[in-house]
C-alpha cells in the first residue's frame, strides 16, 4: 500500500471510528450518573493507554520467540508473527487511531463532566473546574502512555503474546484481520 493511500485509509478509519465512539459515549453520558461518567472516563483513558502500549510493543518486538511457539502450535503465536511483520500498520492503528481517538474522547468526556457538575452546582468556579478536570485527564493520559511505552519496550514479547491470544480468540468467531496473508517484502525484517 502506498504511503499516501495508507494515510488516507487511516484518516477515513479514524473519522469513522471517532464518530461512532463519540456517538456511543455521548449516548452513555446522558444515561449515566456522575460517578459512572467518571468510570467511563477512566475506561476510555485506559483503552488509549493499552492500545498505545500495544503499538509500541509491535514496533519494538522480535519474531524469534514466536517462531518456536508457532512450531509447537501454541495459540496466538501465529498472530504475533503477523503483528510483527505488519508492525507499521499495527502501530499506526493501535497508537495513532485507537490511542488518539481515546485521548480526544477523554477530553470531550472530561468537559462534559464539568458541564454536568456546573449544572448540578452553578456556584462552582467554571474555569477552575474545567482546568482541573482537563489537566487531570491529560496528566493521566500522558503519564499512562509514557509508562506504557517503557513497559512495552521491556516486555514486548509478553504484551504481543497476550494480544496474539486475543486475536486468535477473535479468529475463532470469525472476526479478525487476515493473519494468514504474509506482509509483502517484510518476511526477514524481524528474524534477527
Amino acid at each position: 500500500m502506498s504511503r499516501l493511500r495508507q494515510v488516507v485509509v487511516i484518516a477515513v478509519l479514524t473519522f469513522v471510528l471517532s464518530s461512532v465512539f463519540n456517538l456511543g459515549s455521548a449516548s452513555l453520558m446522558r444515561m449515566l450518573s456522575l460517578p459512572y461518567s467518571f468510570l467511563l472516563l477512566a475506561i476510555i483513558v485506559a483503552v488509549g493507554i493499552v492500545f498505545d502500549t500495544l503499538g509500541v510493543a509491535a514496533a519494538a518486538g522480535s519474531e524469534t520467540p514466536f517462531h518456536a511457539m508457532a512450531a509447537k502450535r501454541i495459540v496466538g503465536a501465529k498472530q504475533c508473527i503477523w503483528m510483527l511483520r505488519n508492525a507499521d500498520h499495527v502501530a499506526a492503528f493501535a497508537s495513532d487511531v485507537v490511542g488518539d481517538i481515546a485521548g480526544t474522547l477523554s477530553g470531550a468526556i472530561g468537559a462534559a463532566i464539568v458541564f454536568r457538575l456546573l449544572l448540578l452546582r452553578p456556584s462552582l468556579n467554571e474555569t477552575l473546574w474545567t482546568t482541573t478536570v482537563i489537566g487531570f485527564v491529560a496528566a493521566l493520559t500522558v503519564g499512562g502512555k509514557a509508562y506504557g511505552k517503557t513497559v512495552a519496550i521491556e516486555h514486548s514479547t509478553e504484551i504481543l503474546f497476550l494480544a496474539g491470544r486475543v486475536l486468535a480468540a477473535f479468529e475463532r468467531i470469525g472476526v479478525s484481520p487476515d493473519t494468514k496473508k504474509p506482509a509483502r517484502g517484510r518476511r526477514s525484517r524481524r528474524n534477527s
